[in-house]
This record gives structure tokens, C-alpha cells and sequence, in this order.
């Protein structure tokens, strides 16, 4: 074999393998703004190692085309630190691209106000499923799960199902982990109903498989048939917004419907600020239902 002939074999077996990658491309940002002190090295170590766990590790069986990954980012805010003991505000995002069209849609929008952690500068962040490890790799490795799942959603009827599976195996683990108490803010079905137990319960109920279906129709069968077809991708929106509101009433303030309105609400004026009196009156009417805290974004609906 002739040197370049070795030369190209290598060249394309870089480009295969560079072809494929992991499943998630997340930017993260660490804020120590409020933390006193002057070496400020830790938070750039531990910026890039969550960075890296996050994006080195494979979650999941499948194959990912590098323009395939799911992009998500991580803004994380530093409270304060006391003996290693970490005590943050995470703000997740993540979005997907909608077929044909150069926009992205939010799919997730969600404040953790207990992102406690212990870290120690160049500690390494290890993950092993079906085992607790640390807080912190428990918490990133279920919001990694959490972004897979909800992008699953978004592209098949429950397929995120699997994700959302592994997620409920992260919190029962942790709920029988030992751990700081600081630490077990967040997994614990008592301390509050809008904490990662909460979010992941109500994904996993039965109760909210409808709206899981409808996250599917909004996505697939709604934003992603507007390139096509805008009036029918919005009316298949506005015919299932009927199901947040069921939704709501058998439960008032369900955190996995807030969360869908966090991610959602601007998104659902700029649709149906175009859309036919009837869609604006009646979506318009189920937004107010479920979420009246926001009406000054929603009356913009209706001042077009």
C-alpha cells in the first residue's frame, strides 16, 4: 500500500467517525458574581468540566450526525461556597430546529432554585447509571435525560418515554442516597411541587399522557407543517390547546404545564397574532385559564 493511499484511508475514517457524535451541544455558564475573593480559577475548571461531562459522554444508543446534536445551554448562578459546598440557581434551556425553516423552537425553560452541589477544583465529574456518584453528576446526568426526552417528544408520540424513565431512576436514587441536606433540595417529593421530582412525576403520569401526546402534535404536526401549510399548522396548535387547560383543572398549577408556558408563551403570541379571529379568541381565552399571571404578554395576541 502506497503512502497516500494509507494517507486517504485515514483522512476518511476522520471523517466518519467525526461524523457522529454525542447527543447534546451545551453551552454553560457559570455566574460567581455574588461570591467574594479574588481567584476565580474554580469556576472556570468547573465550567469546563460540566461542559465536558455533559458533552463527552454518550447518553444514549443512538447515532448523532454532529449538526444532529441537541442544542441546550446551562446558566448556572453562584449563591455561595462554604468547605466545597456549592449553593446555585441553574437556568436550563434547550430548542430544536423546525423543519425547513431557519427558526428554533424552546422546548425546555426551567429554573432549579436548589442546584446544590459539593465540589472540590479538578475534581473529576463521573457518571454510572443505576448508581449515585455526587449531587452534581446526579443532577446533570438527569437534566441530560430530561433535554433527550423532551426533544424525543417533540419528534414521536411519547418518545421520549425511555429518557424520562431513566430520569425517574435518577431521583429514586438519590432519594436514598446519602447525601448533605442542602443537597437533597430538589429530589424530595415533600420540599415542593415545582422541583425536579415534581417536573419528572408529572411526565410520567399517566394522567398527563395527553398533553404529552399534544407536545408531539404541537411540534411535528403544528410548527413543523407552518413551512408547508401555516394555516393548518396552526390550527392543528390551536385545536389540541384545549388539552393544557383539561390538564390544568384536574390539577391547578401542574409545574409540567408552567413549565410548557415558560418555554411557550412568547412563541404562541407570535403564532396566533396572525391567526383567524376565532383562533385568537379561543387560544386566548385557554391561555388566561391556565396562566392569568401573564395577560400582558398574552393580550398582545389580540393588539395585531
Amino acid at each position: 500500500m502506497t503512502f497516500r493511499k494509507l494517507l486517504l484511508i485515514l483522512c476518511l475514517v476522520c471523517v466518519v467517525c467525526g461524523a457522529y457524535a454525542q447527543e447534546l451541544n451545551c453551552t454553560v455558564t457559570i455566574n460567581s458574581d455574588q461570591v467574594p475573593g479574588s481567584n476565580k480559577s474554580v469556576f472556570n475548571t468547573l465550567q469546563s468540566s460540566i461542559e465536558e461531562f455533559i458533552n463527552q459522554n454518550r447518553w444514549t444508543n443512538m447515532t448523532f450526525a454532529a449538526r444532529e446534536k441537541i442544542d441546550c445551554s446551562m446558566m448556572i448562578v453562584v449563591k455561595s461556597v462554604a468547605d466545597n459546598q456549592y449553593t446555585c440557581e441553574m437556568q436550563l434551556q434547550s430548542r430544536r430546529p423546525v423543519y425547513n425553516t431557519t427558526y428554533t423552537t424552546p422546548l425546555i425553560n426551567f429554573k432549579d432554585n436548589n442546584f446544590n452541589f459539593t465540589y472540590q477544583e479538578f475534581d473529576r465529574l463521573e457518571y454510572q447509571q443505576n448508581q449515585f456518584t455526587t449531587n452534581l453528576t446526579a443532577m446533570l446526568a438527569y437534566y441530560c435525560y430530561l433535554i433527550i426526552g423532551y426533544d424525543m417528544d417533540s419528534f414521536s408520540r411519547l418518545g421520549g418515554t425511555p429518557y424520562f424513565q431513566t430520569c425517574e431512576d435518577i431521583v429514586s436514587a438519590c432519594q436514598s442516597a446519602s447525601m448533605e441536606t442542602l443537597e437533597q433540595k430538589g429530589w424530595q417529593a415533600f420540599d415542593s411541587n415545582r422541583n425536579r421530582y415534581a417536573l419528572i412525576n408529572n411526565l410520567m403520569d399517566e394522567a398527563f399522557r395527553k398533553y404529552r401526546e399534544y407536545f408531539y402534535e404541537y411540534h411535528r404536526l403544528g410548527l413543523d407543517e407552518m413551512q408547508a401549510n401555516v394555516a393548518n399548522g396552526r390550527a392543528r396548535i390551536a385545536g389540541g390547546i384545549g388539552v393544557l387547560r383539561d390538564a390544568n383543572r384536574a390539577r391547578p398549577a401542574t409545574y409540567v404545564i408552567n413549565t410548557f408556558l415558560d418555554a411557550k408563551a412568547d412563541e404562541l403570541v407570535n403564532i396566533f397574532q396572525k391567526g383567524t379571529d376565532a383562533e385568537k379568541k379561543s387560544v386566548y381565552e385557554i391561555l388566561m385559564d391556565i396562566d392569568p399571571t401573564r395577560q400582558a404578554t398574552y393580550d398582545k395576541i389580540n393588539n395585531n
